[in-house]
This record gives C-alpha cells, sequence and structure tokens, in this order.
C-alpha cells in the first residue's frame, strides 16, 4: 500500500517561518527527507520514529543525485510511510520540487505540495529589502547564479535593462562575474547593492554597497554561501540600519 509524500517548504532559516501545514506534516511523518539548508531545530519537531534522510547538497558537491534523491522519495512512500520532503525557502523556487513531484506522479505515488516562504522575498524582508517600493521597483526577477552543466543559461543583456529589483540565489561563488556581466550590458556601475548571509538567522550578516563595489566588499567581509545577492535601488533603503 502506498504512503504518501509531501513537499514542504521550511522557510528561508528561522525555524518559526515554517507554516503551520508545514509544521502539521512534519509532526506526523514517518520519514523526512531534508536538505543543507533546513534549520535542525526543525528536524527535532519530528516524531521520535522517523527516520531521517539527508540529501543535502553544497556547492559543486552533490554526493546523493537528484534521481536518486527521487528514487528514495518512491521507495520510502512504497513502503506505505508518510514523507516529508524538507526544503529550504519554497520548493518550487529553484528548489528542484517540480522535478521530484513529476517524478512522484510517473510513479503514482499522491503528493502535495505545502508552499514555503522563499528566501527570494522573505529572507531580504527579514534584512530590511523590501524586493518592491512605490518608489523604486514596482516588480522584481528572481534568478539562479547556479550554472547547470557548465553552461551559462542567462542572457545578462537583457537582465541588465530589467527594470525592478533583481534577486539572485545560489550565485555567491560567481558574484564577481555576476557583476561584471551586469555592468557590461548596461546595468550602472553605481545601482545600489546588497548581500545578506544566513538570512533570518541569528548570525545574519549584510553588506550595502554598489554593483561596481559588491563583490569586493563582500570577500573582504568573508561573506559565503549561503547568501542572497540583491541589485536595485531598493537596496538603497536599508531599513534595519535606522531601527
Amino acid at each position: 500500500m502506498s504512503g504518501k509524500v509531501w513537499l514542504v517548504g521550511a522557510g528561508p532559516g528561522d525555524p518559526r517561518l515554517i507554516t503551520l501545514m508545514g509544521m502539521d506534516c512534519l509532526r506526523r511523518a514517518d520519514a523526512v527527507v531534508y536538505d543543507r539548508l533546513v534549520n535542525p531545530l526543525l528536524l527535532a519537531e519530528a516524531p521520535a520514529h522517523c527516520e531521517m534522510i539527508d540529501v543535502g547538497k553544497r556547492a559543486d558537491h552533490h554526493p546523493i543525485p537528484q534521481d536518486r534523491i527521487n528514487a528514495i522519495l518512491i521507495e520510502q512512500a512504497g513502503m506505505g510511510r508518510e514523507v516529508v520532503r524538507l526544503k529550504g525557502g519554497d520548493p518550487f523556487v529553484f528548489g528542484r520540487g517540480g522535478e521530484e513531484a513529476e517524478a512522484l506522479a510517473r510513479a503514482g505515488i499522491p503528493c502535495e505540495v505545502v508552499p514555503g516562504i522563499t528566501s527570494a522575498i522573505g529572507g531580504l524582508a527579514r534584512a530590511g529589502i523590501p524586493v518592491t517600493h512605490r518608489d523604486f521597483a514596482s516588480s522584481f526577477h528572481v534568478i539562479t547564479g547556479h550554472l547547470r552543466d557548465g553552461k551559462d543559461p542567462h542572457n545578462w543583456r537583457v537582465l541588465a535593462q530589467l527594470e525592478g529589483t533583481l534577486v539572485i540565489l545560489m550565485g555567491m561563488s560567481r558574484l564577481a562575474e555576476i557583476c561584471r556581466q551586469l555592468i557590461t550590458h548596461g546595468r550602472d556601475a553605481d545601482t545600489p547593492a546588497a548581500v545578506v548571509m544566513n538570512a533570518s538567522h541569528p548570525e545574519q550578516r549584510m553588506v550595502l554597497a554598489t554593483l561596481s563595489t559588491l563583490a569586493e566588499r563582500s570577500a573582504r567581509a568573508g561573506l559565503a554561501a549561503p547568501s542572497l545577492i540583491v541589485i536595485g535601488e531598493v537596496a538603497s533603503l536599508s531599513l534595519l540600519q535606522s531601527l
């Protein structure tokens, strides 16, 4: 008899930012398949009998490939278990949740998606940076800085000309190149920009700069993944500086 899989978004980091529905799923799970960015405090909410399966990826280090993760979800649900696939942020925002839902559907495994607060919005909000503001940005665009098979998927000329806020996830290893490409293709070098590391965690850190100085200042401050990169006038607000 088949069980069921819940694709649950854990939020940007602070364990209190998971949804009530996500916490309910976690507290009755038979197995939790979790990513690297999931706060360990959330794992402690699972029942004592729950099996914990770590499938976390790091930059350039994917010990468990995505196909194997899909297979684990199918195997666990095939045992009749209630399975929580716990992902940082939202499962459908660069979390490969869509691929996992497809694999489960092909295998005939029931699946339900529990949305989470994506770091692209919630993480920046916790740093005092709104992605939109009536005076500065009426749109925002979220892209990944991660390359697949070594190929750059981005049309930098188009990205550089976009109005509104540009939020880049998983881009710290390419921060200097991202800034260079945007400037080369027409984005003003003096555009306000910021990097937020460990967003919503107690150890959250932030660097405020311009597009031309962001990479150097972030390196000098020792910022690294997991970090959010935000480029646009809203970064100049730095609301937390006045709170």
